[in-house]
């Protein structure tokens, strides 16, 4: 080529620099989603997380990337996989779900990037914020009340089967926090009505299949409030049918997967929630300028097929204050 061609040629290219610099795309913003359970047990969430982006203005593949990491129940995992999040410079953590003790590691690793939780309790009482209004730090969410409700929920249950003596409690040793608050109010509930309390205790599916196994007379099953509880929603639905033993669950997936009643905080708006204040981040906003939100939206919800199946007649009072009744 000679020399004037290759000037022709480079300034062309120059040219052209300006016009490539405008049309080019610039860099989605990357969301780490951190997820207690599996891809495949949790879709209805995941949409409603996205939901929740999409109205701060970010959509997944146009103007926004998720990465996503999945625990599959196993919650000492969670600070492993946010530290691979980390190295792939997510600009947020979305920890939906996740236990305390998770978010505190996670928040304690990286004080740098912003977090946005969700958990069953008192923010402040689990050192994840210093107040509600003004959370401080790097990490602010939802509080979707699940451990709060243990009473109500023993109540309903007993109203359910009004001759229950002997209830049993599951729960998860792995979130010992939540744990601890759940049998604490179930045994000062149980003990204000005459209830005795067995306590079973799974963190793996084999664990759920040897509690059952441990039944001890008890009238009815208490299932606690726990992320590996719901994603083995359909394994424990099965078993309550086979014991053919009434159980009340802390969501309405449970029902929906043929649990026989549940009663607690609205999931789908707790992911969608979350969604919305990741979407904020994006835009610019702190953690510390987004007050802890507090759920308001509770469903009690009765599977009428469960109960046929059981040989359970529901109190027409208890059908008549459900939100959803399953035919």
């Amino acid at each position: 080529m000679n020399r004037r061609a290759f000037i022709t040629l480079l300034g062309g290219a120059a040219a052209a620099w300006p016009l490539a610099a405008r049309t080019q795309q610039p860099a989605m913003p990357l969301v780490g989603f951190l997820g207690f359970g599996s891809f495949d047990t949790f879709p209805l969430y995941l949409a409603a997380f996205r939901k929740g982006l999409s109205e701060s203005g970010f959509v997944e593949g146009q103007n926004a990337a998720i990465e996503y990491r999945w625990a599959e129940g196993q919650y000492d995992r969670m600070p492993e996989l946010a530290a691979d999040l980390v190295r792939r410079r997510v600009a947020v953590i979305a920890m939906p779900g996740s236990p305390p003790l998770a978010v505190r590691a996670v928040k304690a690793a990286n004080p740098a990037i912003p977090i946005i939780f969700s958990v069953g309790g008192d923010a402040v009482k689990f050192g994840l914020v210093t107040s509600l209004a003004r959370p401080e730090g790097n990490a602010t969410g939802v509080n979707f009340f699940s451990a709060e409700l243990v009473a109500k929920r023993l109540a309903l249950l007993r109203e359910l089967v009004p001759g229950a003596a002997r209830i049993a409690v599951l729960v998860n040793p792995a979130d010992p926090e939540r744990t601890d608050a759940v049998l604490t109010d179930a045994h000062a509930a149980a003990g204000a009505t005459q209830l005795q309390i067995q306590v079973l205790k799974a963190s793996t599916s084999s664990e759920i299949d040897a509690a059952f196994a441990s039944l001890e007379r008890a009238d009815a099953l208490f299932v606690g409030p726990d992320g590996f509880f719901n994603s083995r929603r359909v394994q424990l639905a099965l078993l309550t049918m086979r014991h053919a033993i009434p159980a009340n669950y802390a969501a309405r997936e449970y029902a929906d997967a043929g649990g026989l009643m549940s009663y607690g905080t609205s999931l789908a708006e707790m992911y969608r929630q979350v969604g919305a204040y990741t979407g904020r981040i994006l835009k610019g906003t702190k953690p510390a300028d987004l007050p802890v939100i507090q759920s308001t939206k509770f469903e009690l919800v009765i599977n009428l097929q469960t109960a046929k199946l059981l040989g359970l007649t529901i109190p027409a009072t208890l059908l008549a204050r459900a939100d959803e009744v399953i035919e």
